[in-house]
C-alpha cells in the first residue's frame, strides 16, 4: 500500500477546512487518454487507491498504461478502543489523500476507449466518492 517512506511530522491536525473549494491542480489530463474525475471531496486511503488499482489493470488485462494520480500522504491517529478521554492524540494509524472536486484520481492510456470506461467504472466502484470518464481533448475516436 502507499504511503511515504519519511514525514517531517508524524501527526498532523486534521484540517477539515482545506477539502473546500475545487481542486486547482492535478484537475486536467496530463498522462493517459482517459480518466475518472472526483466530483465530492472526502478522504482517500490507501486501500482504497489500491482495491482501486487492482480492479482497473485486473480488467485491462496487462495492457496498456494506469496512472494513479493521487498519494495519500496525510497520517490519520487514533486512539485504542475502551481508552478515556484526554491523554494526548492517538497514535498514526493509516495515511489518506485529500480529494477535491475536480480532481483526477487515475488516469489510463494505451487501450481502446470501451476497455477504459469499464476498467475505470470498475475502479470507480471502489471508491467512496462520485466520479466522471473524462477524455482527453486530442482524442480522436478513429
Amino acid at each position: 500500500m502507499l504511503q511515504p517512506k519519511r514525514v517531517k511530522y508524524r501527526k498532523v491536525q486534521k484540517g477539515k477546512g482545506n477539502m473546500s473549494g475545487n481542486s486547482h491542480r492535478g484537475h486536467e489530463l496530463s498522462n493517459g487518454m482517459f480518466g475518472i474525475k472526483s466530483l465530492e471531496q472526502t478522504f482517500l486511503t490507501s486501500r482504497q487507491i489500491e482495491a482501486a488499482r487492482i480492479a482497473a489493470t485486473r480488467h485491462m488485462k496487462r495492457e496498456g498504461q494506469l496512472w494513479i494520480k493521487v498519494f495519500p500522504d496525510k497520517p490519520i491517529t487514533k486512539k485504542p478502543l475502551e481508552v478515556r478521554m484526554g491523554k494526548g492524540k492517538g497514535a498514526p494509524e493509516y495515511f489518506v489523500c485529500v480529494i477535491k472536486p475536480g480532481r483526477i484520481m487515475f488516469e489510463v492510456g494505451g487501450v481502446p476507449m470501451n476497455i477504459a470506461k469499464e476498467a475505470l467504472r470498475l475502479a470507480a466502484q471502489k471508491l467512496p466518492v462520485k466520479t466522471k470518464f473524462m477524455v482527453a481533448r486530442d482524442f480522436d475516436n478513429a
